[in-house]
């Protein structure tokens, strides 16, 4: 994840910006905890600005690009949390278990350094992929192996409380599904470049190609015409909560 991320994020915090939406349901979830350690930091999204907030990340590259005023970042590893037991009230992961090494062992060193809620913002595997996996079936076939299923959690850590978040037609976060309702996105190597799953296709450009000819020729807006109108769409994204230990 570190070497991916060293490569990819440059340039990363300008297009992932978090969006306001998500933020809201991701600190709604973190209750009154009054300290909270975010897993896979990154350039710090989705951090809340009114607690104490502990960073960790493997990727230099992107801590490098956290901007000034945000929490402490340290290097390291879900795997292996350089903190003591119970020392946070909380603690966050976003978009981030699926580069994990060994998920169980990430989630059980959450739970050993919080006391309170684990809150996960992951991708569910078994949804219905949106309409870019029309033109790059390959996105199913690499997200399947490495997105853990949702009753993976439930294993680890008991019974966990799934929400869906539903991604605005505006989303500000540039992750996979947030250019839903703006297609034109996925042209933009500079919006690619800032999506991990991109960077594990050996070549896109056909289906790019495809895809640029059918907004020219109205195919697409004919084909997806029951997004036009939609403000925010379900595309498999799930915040995943365990409650206090």
């Amino acid at each position: 994840m570190s070497a991916l991320y060293d490569t990819i994020g440059v340039g990363y915090s300008h297009l992932r910006k978090p969006d306001s939406r998500i933020a809201k349901a991701i600190h709604r979830a973190l209750g009154d905890a009054k300290s909270v350690l975010n897993v896979g930091a990154g350039t710090g999204s989705y951090e809340p600005t009114d607690r104490v907030v502990t960073a960790l990340e493997p990727s230099a590259e992107m801590i490098r690009q956290r901007p000034q005023g945000l929490a402490k970042a340290y290097r390291g590893v879900a795997e292996a949390l350089p903190f003591a037991d119970l020392e946070f009230d909380a603690a966050m992961a976003v978009l981030t278990v699926h580069h994990w090494s060994d998920l169980r062992a990430g989630l059980l060193e959450m739970r050993r350094v919080a006391k309170g809620p684990l809150v996960i913002l992951t991708f569910d595997p078994k949804s219905p992929y949106f309409w870019l996996a029309d033109y790059l079936p390959e996105i199913a076939e690499l997200d399947k192996p490495v997105m853990p299923e949702l009753s993976a959690f439930d294993r680890v850590l008991g019974k966990t409380k799934v929400e869906i978040v539903p991604v605005p037609c505006d989303c500000t976060d540039g992750f996979l599904g947030a250019y839903w309702r703006r297609p034109h996105a996925y042209l933009d190597p500079r919006v690619r470049s800032a999506i991990s799953t991109f960077a594990k296709i050996d070549d896109v450009s056909s289906a790019l190609s495809r895809l640029a000819d059918d907004l020219a020729s109205g195919v697409w807006e004919e084909r997806y015409a029951h997004l036009l109108s939609a403000e925010s769409l379900d595309v498999g994204y799930r915040l995943v909560v365990a409650e206090s230990a």
